[in-house]
């Protein structure tokens, strides 16, 4: 039997990345962000100057790229020729274009299935948009952490991103291939009136209270 697996879903700018990665050093489990594996294949796909709407061509891509997936403390971390990702991970082109690659199932197969393996070997905190419907639908361990529009957009204009966040939203619910959706027995945690220090304290509470 795996560790366990803790899903933090949510839209953008929700708070869930900040969330996920306290409550990972509260419990002392790895803190993994699913959303940099997904933005380290649409960074290096930009870089072989592939258009991510050419969805035969990032899959016959899969294969060659050199990422690898490793550790920093309890942070996970994405590797390219065994350089840690950074910046290249929130710019602005990368920002535009995940959504697309995002949506390529090919994609997903080969991250999904990298993501379970870091939970074969130690307990997770795992945040994403499908972590509770697809990456570990049988965990118990279930949140789908939110906030109103305007508060996420006010927070991702904070980071220096000026995307529009209705149109994100749009294009993670309607994608076809594992769309952003709560989970049926994920806990709904709304952090628009909340500090991130609340929501922590709310969440670890429930998983105490599960794992007694």
């Amino acid at each position: 039997m795996n560790p366990p697996a803790i899903a933090i879903d949510g839209p953008a700018a929700s708070g869930k990345s900040t969330v996920a990665k306290l409550i990972a050093k509260e419990l002392g489990y790895t803190f993994i962000n699913t959303g940099a594996m997904y933005r380290a294949v649409t960074w290096y796909t930009l870089q072989q100057g592939i258009n991510p709407a050419d969805t035969e061509a990032v899959k016959a891509l899969l294969p060659t790229i050199p990422l690898s997936f490793g550790k920093d403390g309890s942070v996970s971390t994405v590797l390219f020729e065994g350089r840690v990702l950074t910046s290249e991970l929130t710019e602005k082109s990368t920002n535009d274009n995940v959504s697309a690659i995002a949506s390529i199932p090919e994609v997903r197969a080969l991250l999904v299935a990298k993501q379970r393996e870091y939970n074969t070997k130690e307990a997770v905190v795992m945040e994403g948009r499908d972590i509770g419907t697809v990456v570990f639908p049988d965990t118990p361990f279930k949140y789908f952490v939110t906030a109103s529009e305007e508060v996420r957009a006010a927070r991702r204009a904070a980071e220096g991103i000026t995307d529009s966040i209705a149109e994100r939203d749009k294009k993670d619910s309607q994608r076809a291939c594992a769309p952003l959706k709560q989970a049926e027995d994920a806990m709904l945690v709304d952090t628009s009136d909340m500090t991130i220090e609340q929501v922590v304290a709310f969440i670890v509470a429930d998983i105490n209270k599960k794992l007694a």
